[in-house]
């Protein structure tokens, strides 16, 4: 059976039985903030969107309350007004960020045309929204909006999405679509079609032109198909166009313009019209109301064709039975979060855990339609029935903490990104594995070759069905092209990882057996020792021509001294493939850990935005782990969990950066439950104190012999956070890691906890 019909077929069943109800813990609220006077810096908060989605979905149902400005998500909590129901949306992400297309928004009385953003009070079709009636849950959102009266409920299948309204008794109420809308930009192109009395179906094309992904930079060129039904008839309904100017142009900052929304707002209206093009148009179908009447419009989303959009709707969503789509929304949940099971802690700490594993299986999305048939990197649809096509792959972010993750709880959604960006190589003809791939766009956002971590890293674990030659071919292809072919590298943050990345290759070609490849890859990786400069005690940003710049006055504290969002302390760090290298550059181990205790003890409390350990971003995550390497493990033990507590908060201020794909989350739900990374691709884990009692980790059959690995903690509560002693599967554990064929063996690993630092335990 095709995979993918596989997939959707598991949908439609009553697939879960006998679960707990961990989805009831989600609080979709955590990190739904773009605010950056809260963040202390302009990366702003978590930026996680409050909709509904189902897990590693194509589709998300979501409100919107802007269209313009760093709003990745299209939603931020403290705003007032909603704009109206997207059926796409990104998570955790700035650079303007992307999606939000098909924005539906139920009103009454006069048709407004633009959504009033840039214009006076009380012009455009947004409304300001009850707070108190908001509820967001695993698979659903509601409101109100109080301008019209009007209940929404959205929920959402795999590749389809519902959205419920209740109107008041009107004689003008209306569904509108903004076929034009896209956050951070615009499409350039829509089409739609009325099909019978009840349906729509269309397109909007949207590419760099429009803004959208890095206000163009990323290279967005995407089309979303759509097909809608609508539970009343459509007797009363048109179109309407906005003429924009052939000589304007249209990125984020001119569709932001009062002067755009001005045209935009004096739309034509073309009533009756059913089949319409052009530059920016919308949908509208207007209806009478009784009191309390509900109507509801449900939707299939493709990014192959209209056809493909029909075909998701009619497999997902038959009826208009929103209940019964909410239930196995909460259903799907309910089983991918089952896959970790917690005991103890506090409700709030709960709520942490579950949503945070809630974000990690957001992405990398399902790209491919019920058929198995996607758009491939060459411009033409493919049809497989060996991978699932993914995207959005947030390399930089996510080789850290939220593929390491997946490669436990989600082997298979690791396999079909490592097929995904093969073949995205293959298809486009670039030859090279992208490090943050979007919608099949190669954005060259970040830096670094994460995809090569990210494949070596499932590789040692086992996870290999993919085209391993071709992969290891494109590997070697994107260190050669972006690489310290020459000793080093432009920056001193692309030095260190690339250095890194360099070791992932020659672990790679080791195991394939190429011995020339892996002795030059592993002598390569040592280039982050090129960029030492022992007059200054650190590394320093080297020019092209050998010598160095200028050390700035705050020294290792200068932010963006050759570094990328982040200084030279922290991001010096960063050599997780060989610590002892690293210890010996700087005067040895007590020397090191004398310097990582101080980047530690000058943290700000709130663990906001800072010079020290900035949690609010990657190039320090793997830090608080090192302890353990330097054989004082009761340091990560400390830290791990002063993070859990201080960084993380069951409130809308949760995150305190951007969940940038699921990354943010990942490092909590493993930290939480007491282990971590340092080094990728080594399958070494870091044993630290976990926040709960027990996590139990349900393995995949196919990648693990073991059914369950369960940690347990003895005496544990928020004082004794340090761990006496260990043992796995009853016999004694002295050491501070744990592989991972013993986690995939499955067993129990017990530690004892205490209130003051056993240093005999784990630090040998």
């Amino acid at each position: 059976m095709n995979k993918q019909i596989f997939i959707t077929a598991l949908w439609a069943a009553s697939m879960v039985h006998n679960l707990s109800a961990q989805s009831e813990y989600v609080n979709l609220f955590i990190g739904a903030s773009t605010n950056m006077e809260k963040a202390g810096a302009a990366h702003g908060l978590g930026k996680t969107f409050p909709g509904a989605t189902t897990p590693f979905g194509l589709v998300q149902v979501s409100p919107n309350t802007i269209t313009g400005g760093d709003n990745g998500p299209g939603y931020s909590y403290e705003h007032t007004h909603i704009e109206g129901f997207a059926f796409t949306q990104m998570s955790g992400i700035g650079w303007y960020g992307d999606l939000g297309n098909f924005l539906v928004t139920p009103t009454t009385g006069p048709l407004k045309t633009a959504s009033g953003n840039a214009l006076p009070s009380g012009q455009g079709y947004k409304s300001a929204y009850s707070k108190a009636d908001e509820i967001a849950k695993a698979g659903y959102y509601s409101t109100i909006l109080s301008d019209y009266k009007i209940k929404v409920e959205a929920t959402a299948a795999p590749h389809s999405g519902m959205l419920r309204f209740t109107y008041p008794k009107h004689n003008a109420s209306r569904i509108q679509i903004d076929l034009a809308r896209r956050v951070g930009g615009t499409a350039v192109e829509q089409y739609v079609k009325v099909v019978g009395n009840r349906a729509i179906q269309g397109w909007m094309k949207c590419t760099p032109d429009g803004g959208g992904w890095g206000n163009g930079d990323g290279q967005p060129n995407y089309t979303v198909f759509f097909y809608a039904e609508f539970s009343k008839p459509l007797k009363n309904f048109g179109v309407w166009s906005a003429e924009i100017p052939s000589h304007w142009t249209r990125k984020r900052e001119d569709i932001e313009s009062a002067g755009y929304q001005e045209i935009v707002s004096n739309s034509r209206v073309y009533k009756g019209q059913s089949e319409f093009t052009g530059k920016h148009i919308g949908f509208y179908t207007e209806f009478s109301t009784k009191a309390s009447e509900q109507v509801s419009v449900k939707v299939g989303i493709s990014f192959v064709s209209m056809d493909g959009a029909y075909r998701n709707l009619h497999a997902e969503i038959n009826d208009f039975d929103f209940d019964a789509v909410k239930k196995r929304a909460a259903q799907l949940w309910d089983k991918a979060l089952h896959k970790m099971e917690i005991k103890g802690g506090t409700p709030d700490e709960r709520a942490i855990f579950y949503t945070a594993l809630y974000h990690t299986m957001i992405d990398p999305r399902c790209f491919t339609d019920v058929d198995g048939s996607y758009p491939g990197g060459d411009g033409k649809i493919h049809v497989t029935n060996k991978f699932v096509k993914r995207t959005i792959f947030s390399g930089w972010d996510v080789f850290r903490s939220q593929f390491p993750l997946q490669n436990i709880i989600n082997p298979s959604v690791v396999n079909d990104m490592i097929n995904s960006l093969v073949e995205l190589a293959d298809e486009s003809g670039k030859g090279y594995l992208e490090r943050w791939e979007f919608l099949n766009a190669y954005s060259g956002c970040m830096l670094g070759n994460p995809a090569v971590s990210v494949m070596v890293d499932a590789y040692n674990k086992g996870i290999r069905d993919f085209d391993i030659q071709k992969g290891y071919t494109y590997a070697k292809a994107t260190c050669e092209k972006f690489g310290n072919t020459n000793g080093y590298s432009k920056s001193i943050s692309s030095t260190l990882e690339h250095a890194y990345f360099e070791w992932c290759l020659a672990s790679f070609a080791d195991s394939l057996n190429k011995k020339e490849d892996a002795a030059e890859y592993l002598k390569r990786s040592k280039s982050y020792q090129n960029i030492f400069d022992p007059s200054v005690g650190w590394f320093r940003w080297k020019k092209p021509d050998g010598n160095w710049h200028p050390w700035p006055e705050q020294g290792r504290l200068q932010q963006d001294y050759g570094c990328v969002e982040s200084n030279p302390y922290q991001q010096g760090w960063f050599v997780p493939h060989d610590i002892n290298g690293l210890a010996e550059l700087l005067g040895g181990q007590d020397k090191m850990l004398a310097d990582l205790e101080s980047f530690f003890q000058k943290v700000p409390h709130s663990m906001l935005w800072n010079n020290y350990y900035n949690h609010a971003n990657e190039p320090v995550h793997h830090v608080p782990f090192m302890f353990n390497r330097l054989g004082a493990p009761w340091h990560t033990q400390y830290w791990t969990r002063q993070i859990c507590q201080a960084a993380y908060h069951n409130s809308v201020e949760g995150l305190v950066g951007n969940e940038d794909v699921g990354q943010m989350s990942a490092w909590y739900v493993l930290a939480a439950a007491g282990f971590h990374p340092v080094c990728p691709g080594d399958n070494r884990y870091e044993l630290t104190s976990p926040v709960f009692d027990e996590i139990i980790i349900r393995l995949d059959a196919k990648y693990s012999s073991g059914k369950t690995f369960t940690i347990r903690a003895l005496n544990n509560s928020p004082e004794n956070r340090y761990i006496q002693s260990a043992t796995l599967n009853g016999k004694e554990h002295p050491l501070c890691f744990l592989t991972h064929k013993q986690l995939s063996e499955g067993g129990v690993l017990e530690l004892t906890m205490g209130p003051q630092p056993n240093k005999s335990w784990g630090s040998r």
